[in-house]
């Protein structure tokens, strides 16, 4: 856990620290890395995370209600946070304190969540063994560092433009550990045994649903007008392609 602590924290503030070394901004590069982490995260989410969920025993007569609730929860945070979870960056000249707090909010509180889901690895796996669904955890956690990476350094573009840098980076660490403490508190809730089967299930489900939204935002959000581009079709199928021998070849 405590390598997987280190990796979700490093590759946030990496990122984030790369505007301040990146003043020019590449906004079709950025747009494929975009591309590229939501084909993998709706790949893992499909090949991995839902086969998962509904093959253990975590409620799953209402697993699909938690992923749709999940799905309609993360629409909420990012009316709080302007979409920057999916690589929105929109710099506005200047942000009200009220604007970065809700900003960080809903960022946070996506962070923190998705963090949870790298808590379940024992748990999950001896549910799952007699089912024959037994699968690598580490794909879920190479899609989550995708998605924090563009996620950070969106986040950083937005606040650099209206706070000095030292704020900036102090709000960077923040975000940074939400999925770090995500993943801990929530692996000390199961432990201990403060979390139920039931409530584990349901956090799973949002967070699945979450991932849902914001994984088909970003390929809506990377083709306005249904423009068809050939890079970003190749990055797409390259993205699931990788996926697919993560989860069943390695």
């Amino acid at each position: 856990m405590g390598l997987n602590f280190l990796l979700l924290f490093l590759t946030a503030m990496i990122a984030g620290l790369l505007v301040f070394f990146a003043p020019v901004f590449r906004e079709k590069y950025f747009k494929l890395v975009l591309v590229f982490a939501g084909s993998y995260l709706f790949s893992i989410t499909i090949l991995h995370i839902i086969p998962e969920l509904f093959s253990s025993d975590y409620g799953t007569g209402e697993m699909g209600l938690y992923i749709l609730f999940g799905f309609l929860l993360q629409q909420l945070l990012e009316f709080w946070s302007s979409g920057i979870e999916h690589g929105h960056i929109h710099k506005h000249q200047s942000e009200s304190t009220k604007g970065v707090i809700t900003l960080m909010t809903g960022l946070f509180i996506h962070a923190f969540l998705e963090g949870t889901l790298l808590s379940h690895g024992e748990p999950v796996v001896a549910d799952t063994i007699a089912s024959g669904h037994v699968h690598n955890n580490n794909t879920v956690l190479l899609g989550i560092i995708m998605h924090k990476g563009p996620a950070a350094f969106a986040l950083t573009a937005v606040l650099s433009a209206s706070l000095s840098k030292k704020w900036t980076i102090g709000l960077l660490t923040i975000f940074a550990l939400a999925s770090p403490l995500g993943m801990f508190s929530s692996s000390v809730f199961i432990e201990n045994g403060l979390l139920s089967k039931q409530g584990i299930g349901i956090l799973y489900g949002l967070v699945t649903g979450g991932f849902l939204h914001i994984s088909t935002t970003i390929f809506f959000e990377s083709s306005p007008h249904h423009k068809f581009q050939l890079n970003k079709l190749l990055v797409t199928f390259l993205a699931a392609g990788l996926a697919m021998i993560s989860e069943y070849l390695i």
